[in-house]
């Protein structure tokens, strides 16, 4: 079972416990999973259809609590081969009509209206539970082992203003764009997934959320460390190497007895131990010194070298370490 599905699956489940709550969660349903018979140029028959039987089930008994007879239809979709389709339908006449006035979805005149009203969503409890069904209805979420992403898709801009709108209430960064003609209303931000999740009311599926993000965060910052430890050798690495060959060339050209006593010092130290670091070389010499002096020392020794290379220039620097 995908992750998407688990969640559908539990937010189904979860029952809101005032009736306008009911109410908002069910319109959500109806408006972006549902679809609208039309017989003679007059509203036949409403249909919510969905693929998750949980969904169906929790639409189903939504209708039931509001007094609104509906029946479950089971099919196969077009392209969900291997899939039931599941339809609610709720036959049209004056039951239809009644449906539409108890959810809020008609005007003034009678007919469906474009947007809900406002009264479906003025309480918090209510926009979260009219976003737990806009997810039910047209939601999905990808495996929070990869990239982070829950849309909701909708078949009108305005549908899918509105839930953005809703998403952002509550502090989502909700972002939107079009895909094959659909409205899509998208969170990306690991943080934003895991409030919307918990204020939808799927606590199982935002521990899992958490647990992934977290093992997830763990290894990049893991890899991370990897990453850094492995530059820092391989510089480590390269300058041991430049020092190496500037030194072995201080020698055939010069002879390392003609350095002064410090610089003598580290080259052969060097010289004697390729892999040690400046901090070990510092250690093995008398008296001791800093790694930074060692380091200014090995410096010399590789500008030395270079200034070999240039045409006369064969001098030898005097005193000093």
């Amino acid at each position: 079972m995908s992750f998407s599905t688990a969640t559908k699956n539990e937010l189904a489940r979860v029952t809101a416990p005032a009736a306008c709550c009911r109410r908002a969660e069910l319109a959500a349903l109806v408006r972006l999973g549902g679809r609208l018979e039309v017989t003679g140029g007059r509203p036949g028959a409403l249909s919510v259809v969905t693929s998750d039987a949980a969904v169906a089930r929790k639409t189903f008994t939504l209708f039931k609590d509001a007094g609104v007879w509906a029946e479950v239809v089971v099919g196969k979709g077009v392209r969900l081969h291997k899939h039931n389709l599941y339809r609610v339908r709720v036959p049209g006449g004056g039951t239809l009509a009644r449906t539409f006035a108890t959810l809020g979805l008609l005007d003034r005149s009678g007919r469906l209206a474009d947007a809900y009203p406002a009264r479906l969503t003025g309480r918090d409890c209510c926009r979260r539970a009219y976003l737990r069904g806009a997810f039910l209805a047209a939601g999905s979420i990808s495996n929070p082992a990869g990239d982070y992403h829950l849309e909701i898709i909708t078949n009108s801009a305005r549908k899918a203003r509105e839930v953005g709108s809703l998403m952002r209430h509550f502090g989502l960064k909700a972002g939107g764009f079009r895909r094959k003609g659909r409205h899509v209303v998208y969170l990306k931000e690991g943080e934003s997934i895991a409030a919307f999740l918990k204020l939808a009311g799927a606590h199982a599926g935002l521990l899992e959320f958490e647990n992934a993000r977290v093992l997830r965060e763990v290894k990049g910052d893991v890899n991370r460390r990897v990453n850094c430890e492995t530059a820092n050798l391989n510089r480590t690495v390269e300058a041991a190497c430049r020092q190496l060959e500037s030194i072995r060339h201080l020698d055939e050209r010069l002879g390392l007895g003609r350095l002064p006593a410090g610089l003598r010092e580290t080259a052969f130290l060097r010289l004697q131990n390729p892999e040690a670091t400046l901090a070990e070389l510092g250690e093995m010499m008398d008296p001791r010194v800093s790694k930074s002096a060692v380091n200014h020392r090995l410096r010399r020794l590789v500008e030395l070298a270079a200034r070999l290379e240039a045409p006369g220039k064969r001098s030898v620097p005097r005193g000093g370490n």
